[in-house]
Formats: structure tokens, sequence, C-alpha cells
């Protein structure tokens, strides 16, 4: 980077380039989103059926991916030219403020940064000093500095000081932009595609290294975006997303999609889109560790035959790979399991009238995390929140998004042309066993702030005029957890409704935080987990003297609406068509009085 160069270079060039690589990542959203919700969504919608459609769908879902590729590929391009900018203004801006100085002074700067000054004013022992010539190149060390500021002042020419200063604030500002283009320019080259139309897993993983390294680089850059207050509200989430300009908006998504997909308070839409970032990129990266694992090896076992009998003995080779493998492999492929079956979500959109699915919170910590809602919650006249229990899971994610969106087809038949929105909210830790967990309320008292605090941001993000209705709905220890919120807190619903609950850690419908009567449940008959669960999460009430203990909702003292239940067991209060479902999706249309309690 020489004085000619940096001169002449223009970052606001950059920071245009920087625009219309974002405008082409919200393009490449856009055409995502109408390939997904308006073509994918439209096929569907029109009942379509047929090996043409299904291969149109494949079509289809592999351009959307290239459009959620090219989105955040552009978007960090995007982000890595302002970097540059930022870095190359800062030196161009020390390198035009020693020019001015140069020039103020009446000094000469060279094509090659020396600094030509004139002879001295005045004479010194009798004569005029003469000018001279100051480099601000050499040994760059804050001693060698030093060392030759001090000789220029000692010099007797007054000018020679502030000449050989300016040198080096010359030389000092070529450095850092020569350091700012040997920075940027493999980041920038790491972030061309391959040209395939095939986004690959290799392809996502590749993106997760270009964002870290595109955040290496503009570190400098990204300190002057102000991150989200620490522990903040979901109102000071809020607060702080709509006080970042676009630029901003664009960076911190591309280089903290994760950090953004959970922030509560924030819309639906920005939400959604981070946490489609991370899956993708957690897809690809658990595809490509699976695919790494060599296969079990084909000799497993052979049989002896023994006085007792024949015996299966497993060979050495199947021992050794179950010791490096197996438990690996039943992680990658119960994760991809669960990933998979979320996209299956995407790609349902239209299939029986149903809304776009929204993304609002993803992780393959612990368990796994998974947030999915049927239609946007921002919009929504009414949303109900639903909370599955034991071993609620990522690997286990689908049944929770089919009870969900069953709730939904059902709920919207009824609501009287109302929006609605369901939500599969895993957002916790969920007991894994029935027997050794479930009995135990740490799963629910950890996980119940993080609940609270999600209701809490669907009221601060919501859009739509009026305050809106909202359900929460508990299934199992799911319910336990809720009860759990309204202890530990302000529960920000309107109705709640229980099934198959073992209790709720508080005695009376009047402690759950929702107005009176606003309380429903249900119990199937041949459902075990009532009566089971009220010796470990039922609540107590003093009648007189007296405290009685293990009060779960299905009991009358309990004070909730038993809702009619026409289905059997613990597992079947989503099955279409039945009563039981259909009191629930009154309920959380607000049509109360349409619900058919029991006598």
């Amino acid at each position: 980077m020489d004085l000619k160069t940096l001169k002449s270079l223009k970052p606001a060039e950059y920071e245009g380039a920087a625009d219309g690589y974002r405008a082409l990542a919200d393009m490449a959203q856009s055409a995502k989103d109408q390939v997904e919700a308006g073509v994918i969504g439209g096929m569907r919608k029109a009942g379509l059926k047929g090996e043409a459609l299904d291969a149109a769908l494949g079509e289809l879902r592999e351009l959307a991916k290239n459009f959620q590729y090219t989105q955040v590929e552009c978007g960090l391009i995007s982000t890595a030219l302002n970097g540059f900018a930022f870095d190359i203004a800062a030196a161009k801006r020390k390198l035009e403020s020693a020019l001015l100085e140069a020039e103020s002074r009446k000094f000469t700067v060279n094509d090659d940064g020396t600094v030509t000054y004139p002879a001295g004013p005045d004479k010194v022992d009798g004569e005029i000093p003469g000018g001279g010539t100051a480099r601000g190149y050499g040994d760059d060390s804050p001693q060698a500095r030093d060392v030759g500021r001090q000789a220029a002042y000692q010099y007797p020419n007054p000018y020679a000081g502030p000449a050989y200063d300016i040198a080096v604030r010359i030389t000092n500002a070529l450095s850092e932009a020569t350091a700012a283009d040997g920075k940027w320019a493999p980041k920038l080259r790491a972030l061309k595609a391959d040209d395939d139309l095939t986004v690959s897993a290799r392809d996502w993983t590749d993106t997760t290294a270009d964002t870290s390294g595109v955040r290496e680089a503009a570190g400098t850059y990204l300190r002057t975006i102000e991150g989200p207050p620490k522990d903040a509200s979901p109102a000071e989430n809020a607060a702080w997303w709509k006080g970042l300009s676009d630029e901003e908006r664009d960076a911190y998504i591309s280089m903290n999609p994760a950090s953004v997909g959970v922030l509560d308070g924030l819309p639906a839409t920005v939400r959604d889109e981070a946490n489609r970032t991370v899956l993708a990129q957690k897809h690809g990266e658990y595809q490509l560790a699976l695919n790494a694992i060599p296969p079990a090896p084909e000799n497993k076992y052979t049989w002896i035959n023994t006085a007792r009998g024949p015996v299966k003995v497993y060979s050495d080779e199947y021992m050794e790979w179950t010791r490096k493998y197996e438990g690996e492999e039943k992680r990658l492929t119960q994760g991809l399991k669960g990933m998979e079956r979320i996209e299956q979500r995407f790609d349902d959109t239209g299939t029986e009238g149903l809304p776009e699915a929204y993304l609002l919170g993803f992780s393959t910590e612990g368990d796994g995390r998974a947030i999915i809602a049927n239609g946007n919650p921002d919009t929504a006249d009414h949303t109900a929140v639903f909370v599955p229990g034991t071993g609620a899971s990522l690997e286990k994610v689908g049944g929770d998004i089919s009870r969900m969106t069953t709730l939904w087809e059902t709920a919207d038949k009824v609501a009287g042309g109302e929006s609605v929105a369901t939500i599969t909210w895993i957002g916790y830790d969920a007991p894994d066993n029935a027997v050794k967990d479930a009995p135990f309320s740490h799963y629910a008292n950890d996980g119940a702030p993080a609940l609270n605090r999600f209701l809490d941001g669907l009221d601060t993000s919501r859009t739509a005029e009026g305050p809106g209705h909202t359900t929460v709905i508990g299934h199992s220890y799911g319910s336990t957890l809720i009860g759990s919120a309204a202890r530990q807190g302000d529960l920000n619903a309107d109705d709640l409704i229980f099934a198959g609950s073992p209790g709720v850690q508080v005695g009376s419908a009047e402690e759950l935080d929702v107005a009176k009567g606003r309380v429903w449940n249900q119990e199937a008959p041949g459902d075990p987990v009532p009566d089971i669960g009220r010796y470990g999460h039922g609540g107590g009430q003093l009648i007189g003297h007296q405290v009685i203990t293990g009060i779960i909702p299905s009991d009358s003292l309990f004070g909730a609406n038993q809702m009619t239940t026409d289905t059997r067991e613990h597992s079947n209060y989503w099955v279409d068509g039945k009563e039981t479902l259909r009191n629930q999706a009154f309920v959380v249309v607000g049509k109360h009085g349409n619900v058919k309690l029991e006598d």
C-alpha cells in the first residue's frame, strides 16, 4: 500500500459494495420465502399430487437452499467489506491528517512518503540551516522513533522535527493500510463459493468457518456495534434491536446468528432468520461428522455352543468400533433426525392450509432445544404455546410438532376468521425417564424462568393491534413447569390448559396467575400419570385446620374447568377429530362457551 494508492482509495466505494451485497442478501431471503411459502405452499394448497409434484418439490427445496446459502454468504461479504472499509478509512484519516499538517507548514510530501522541509528561518552559528528530507521508515519500534525524533529536534533547523513527525505518521498510516489489505484480502477470497448448484453439508460447515474468520478480522469494526444488554429483559432486547441501524442489524445477525436467535422480544421474522442459519450449519456439521464415522464391521459376532446352549460372542473388531464410535453415531443420528423433522415442517407449509413456520429457537445443547411456530405469533389474534413433558428433546420433536399442527388445523376451523398461531416450546431440559427423572421438580424449576421470558417476549414483539390472546398448554411434566413458572414469576398468559397433569406445584387454580375460570384440565381414562405424579408434584391447601396435600388439576378441590375427554391413555390428547382436541381449540380461540365440561 503506497502513498498514491491510499490517497486515491475511497472507503465509500467499499461501503457501497457492502450495501449492494446486503441488498442481494435481502433479495435472496425474499426469494427463499417466496419459493417456500408462495410456490411450494401454493402447490400444496392446490392439492396437487403425483410423481411430477414430488420431483418439482424436490427441485424447489434445492432452489430454496441456494437462496438461503446466498443470503448467508452475502451477509458475510457485506460485513467483511464494511470491516475493510472501516479499517482502511482509519488509516486514510491518519494519512490525510498528516498531509494537511504538511500543507499548512508548506512542506512537500513526496511520492515515497518522505517529507521535504525548507531551510531554517534564522541563522544558527552564523549560518542558515539547510533544508532536508525526513523519512519515516526503518525500525518502527517506539524506541527507534524516540531516538529519531530527538535527533530531528536537536537539528538546528526547527522544521526538521515536525517534518520527521509527519513522515512517521505517514509511514504508520501506510503500514496500517497495508496490514488491513493483507488481513482482508484472504478473508474475502475465502467467501467465494464453489461453482455448482448444490448446497452440500460441507458448504454449510464452510459458512461456519467463514463467519469465524470474518468475525476475527472485523473485531475493531464490530466493537463499534453495541451488543444487547447482559441478562436483559425481552423489552430491553427489543429496544436494543430497534436502536440499531439496518447495517448494524445485518452485521450482528451475520456474525452472531445463534445469539440473535435466542433473544426473547425480537421479531419472529428476525429470530427465524437467525435460527434457520444455525439449523443449516448444524445440519451440515452433524452430517459431515456422521459421514466420517466408518461403518461397523460386518463380522459383529459369532455363535458358540456351550453346555447351556448357544451364546453370542461379539468380535474384537466390533467391540473396538463400539467403544470408539457407537455413542457418537447415536448422538449425531438422533440430532439429524430432529433437524430433518423441523425442515420437513418448513416443507409442509401449505398442506391442509398449514401456515408458514417460524423457528423461534434452536440449539443442540444437551437434549436439544427447538421452538417452532405455526403462523407468525407477532401478528396472530390467538397464540397457543405448548410445553411438552418427559422425553421432550430434539430427537423426538416430530411428535410435538405434529400435535401443534393438528391443534392449529382444528383451531383455525373454529376461529371465525381470526388468525391463530400454535407453538411447540422445547426450551428446557425435560426429564428423560418417567421413573428415574420425572418425579423430581428441578427440571421444572430450572426451566420455568425461560418460559416466563419467552411469553414476555411474545407480548413484547407483538405488532398486531390489541393485546392478543395467549393460551399455554402443558402436557404431563410440561404442566408442572407451567405451574412452577406461575409460582416463580408473572405468567404472561390468558388461559391455561393441562393434559395428563401430574401436578403443578400449587393446590389451587387461583394460584396460577390467570383470571378466575381460565384454567382448564383434561384427564383421559387409562392415563396413569395424574394419580402417580400427585405425590411428587401435587400442591396443598389449608382446609380449616388441616393441610391437604397431593392436589392436582384433575381434583375438584383444585378448581379447574374439567373438559370432556373422549380419548384414552396418556399420549392421545391431540387426536384429530376428537372432542378432546376441539375443546382445546375452543379455549385457544377464546370461545369458552363452546367448551364442553364434565358434569
